[in-house]
């Protein structure tokens, strides 16, 4: 078991990086606010860290009641990590570093791996966020988006409550966007809204539903 390193401070923001402060913690959040995933896959999903200190973290993180391990059932027999409810209120934490980090990736570098899911914290607020009926705000939409990138695919479930997402294609989404990389970091950075994008054909948008009409403007 890793050695527990703390502030030793009695401040609500120094217990919480206590918790989430090492490096890598907060990214293996966003891995898992996408479902439950293999050692494996979260390795292949976070280029960069060793495989001693995601195994590190990762019990860290159990420690902390963040997350559990779980064995899946015959046939899989694989064990899978997941976030407990304290951990996936993480997400709007996540949601606002997105935001304030979304000026910083004006410039792709080119060592810089990317992952299309990535993008899904920064879009949800985004989606959350749609115009109800006569341009209201907040209306709370419920249904599948799917998105689509360049570097592949992820979807966003709406509905009561927080919003989630899922790496991979989704079966019978409610509406289908597609857009690169550059559209969609324009989007989570508030430099280009949904209805802009579709109307200068940065955004195509597919499928019949209530949900795929507020994304064309209709």
């Amino acid at each position: 078991m890793s050695r527990r390193r703390s502030y030793d401070q009695y401040c609500a923001a120094a217990r919480a990086l206590d918790a989430v402060g090492d490096r890598w913690t907060l990214l293996i959040v966003r891995e898992l606010l996408a479902g439950p995933r293999r050692y494996t896959d979260l390795h292949a999903d976070l280029p960069g860290v060793s495989t001693d200190v995601l195994a590190s973290r990762l019990k860290d993180m159990e420690r902390d009641e963040l997350a559990t391990r779980r064995r899946l059932p015959p046939p899989a027999a694989a064990y899978v990590y997941e976030l407990t409810e304290r951990g996936r209120g993480l997400l709007p934490v996540l949601a606002a570093l997105a935001e304030w980090g979304a000026p910083a990736l004006e410039e792709r570098r080119p060592t810089d791996a990317v992952r299309a899911h990535w993008f899904a914290v920064p879009l949800l607020p985004v989606l959350d966020g749609l115009p109800g009926p006569g341009g209201a705000d907040g209306y709370g939409h419920e249904g599948v988006v799917e998105v689509r990138l360049d570097e592949g695919a992820f979807h966003v479930r709406l509905g009561a409550g927080d919003p989630v997402y899922g790496d991979g294609p989704a079966e019978s989404p409610d509406a289908r966007l597609v857009l690169d990389a550059d559209t969609c970091r324009a989007l989570s950075g508030g430099e280009l809204t949904v209805g802009d994008g579709v109307r200068e054909g940065r955004i195509e948008v597919s499928g019949e539903g209530a949900l795929a009409k507020v994304l064309r403007g209709e």
